[in-house]
């Protein structure tokens, strides 16, 4: 595994969205006694309760209460975790094309969460991401910050 990048533009250079087959959902438990027998890619425990991400398969042959479904699109650049910026630019492109996103970013990659039915538009945002469209993108700002 090459070493995490910290730089903006590496990062955005090098995004490589990939999507995960199938879809997967965000589900709220009230207390964390289901989690060992549940395959998670994610989970949260919050004052609530435990947030959990897991395939809409899994979720349903458990009974669960869908909160949203999405598409799974791994950024496959090894990004920092004290990196500056790279999800607000993610963020800031799929707001700009009004793709609501949830990111989760963990110790080698960033995992974004996208309504299902706009996968195909969020890696086509993204792909533009990482070839240099910043400018149509809503980025002025944000590009004036770095010089």
């Amino acid at each position: 595994m090459n070493d995490p990048i910290t730089n903006l533009d590496e990062l955005l250079r090098s995004l490589e969205p990939e999507r995960h087959e199938g879809a997967f959902v965000f589900c709220s438990l009230p207390d964390s006694r289901a989690l060992p027998r549940l395959r998670c890619v994610g989970q949260f425990l919050e004052t609530e309760g435990v947030t959990v991400i897991l395939s809409e398969e899994d979720a349903l042959q458990e009974g669960l209460e869908v909160l949203f479904r999405a598409a799974w699109i791994t950024l496959k650049v090894h990004s920092d975790l004290s990196a500056v910026g790279l999800t607000a630019a993610v963020a800031g492109a799929l707001a700009a094309r009004q793709i609501p996103c949830n990111v989760v970013a963990a110790a080698f990659h960033d995992h974004l969460f996208v309504p299902i039915e706009s996968a195909e538009a969020a890696i086509a945002c993204l792909k533009a991401l990482q070839v240099g469209e910043r400018q149509s993108e809503g980025f002025e700002e944000l590009d004036s910050r770095d010089e």
